[in-house]
């Protein structure tokens, strides 16, 4: 029988990027045409207007089990600038956090007409956060210097920087979230000097996006990748995607499958072995755009031995296209022409 402390372990280290993470977590919402949560300079990418709607929950049966709510919207303003704002919620046990992400991206045309797409993109985000920790719960038979025993809140600012380059149905992004070296307060406020608490204040993450869409009829296939770097802890981690769009009369329907593996894997004990395994999720996910209306969901099953809980992690999406033009770019590019 496997041994419930190194259960614990290999579960503590697969949600490290989440608990740890100042801001919003990297889950795969960005695949329900939302790279704006992720990537600051998509922010106005089209020549209207989005809003998108998230919610998340993780392990139904499992109280106080992580789960995530975000609302954004942003859109083009003049010819070359674009603006966006977010707001979110993340529980995760007895941390909390909530904020909001004001954006500005700056879009250069490098050639051709009006409605041929040749893009570079520079977004700058700035975060306001409020972190939670409540400690009320947290028992000991000695006394700990490392814990306050009350629920505590700290409030911080960080930024986020991106790049984008569109070329017709190619795409690349390039992102660097918590750019600013910022000590996290929430652990060290009102304990004891004695505490030796682990500071902590580089939370940078490296995001980078490639990905193409073919087919020019009615049916089209967009392979992509998202490769994830922890400047800290050194943790990767990389996302192989492919969806399938069809036009229909009422709109489009789309589908499609993610991969996430990480590069670093984490030790178990079973009675007479030890092995290693490395976070496997894999997530499909559907949708449908009628007219300016989008909805769509995706389910992350976490492959392995060692697992939480059976159960997986839900997500749904809800959208809304504004300000639309008539013409838009000449080319099958969902992220940018809606």
């Amino acid at each position: 029988m496997k041994k419930l402390y190194f259960s614990l372990l290999l579960v503590s280290f697969f949600n490290l990027t989440s608990w740890a993470q100042e801001g919003i977590p990297v889950y795969f919402d960005y695949l329900s045409d939302n790279y704006y949560l992720v990537h600051p300079s998509m922010a106005g990418i089209g020549q209207g207007g989005k809003v998108r709607l998230t919610a998340r929950k993780q392990w139904f049966d499992v109280n106080d089990a992580p789960n995530l709510q975000t609302l954004n919207a942003h859109m083009r303003v003049g010819e070359k600038s674009g603006l966006g704002v977010i707001f979110f919620n993340d529980e995760n046990g007895y941390h909390s956090q909530t904020g909001a992400k004001f954006t500005y991206a700056h879009h250069l045309k490098l050639g051709g007409d009006g409605r041929f797409l040749n893009q570079l993109s520079f977004g700058l985000s700035g975060t306001i956060l409020q972190s939670n920790l409540d400690e009320t719960e947290f028992r000991s038979a000695t006394p700990d210097p490392a814990i306050v025993g009350s629920k505590i809140s700290a409030s911080y600012f960080n930024t986020d920087l991106g790049v984008s380059y569109n070329y017709l149905e190619f795409y690349a992004h390039a992102s660097i979230l918590n750019l600013l070296s910022t000590r996290r307060d929430l652990y060290y406020q009102d304990r004891a000097d004695d505490a030796n608490v682990l500071e902590v204040d580089n939370l940078r993450r490296y995001l980078l996006t490639v990905g193409y869409v073919f087919g020019r009829g009615d049916v089209q296939i967009e392979p992509s990748a998202m490769l994830q770097i922890s400047d800290y802890t050194g943790e990767k981690y990389i996302d192989l995607n492919a969806k399938v769009y069809k036009d229909v009369d009422f709109g489009k329907i789309w589908g499609g499958l993610s991969y996430r593996r990480s590069f670093d894997g984490a030790q178990y004990a079973t009675s007479d072995s030890v092995g290693e395994q490395r976070l496997q999720l894999i997530t499909p996910i559907v949708g449908l755009n009628y007219k300016n209306f989008m909805v769509s969901y995706n389910y992350s099953y976490q492959t392995g031995d060692i697992r939480f809980d059976n159960g997986g992690f839900h997500q749904i999406t809800l959208g809304f296209d504004f300000l639309q033009p008539e013409k838009r770019y000449d080319c099958n590019c969902p992220a940018v022409n809606y």
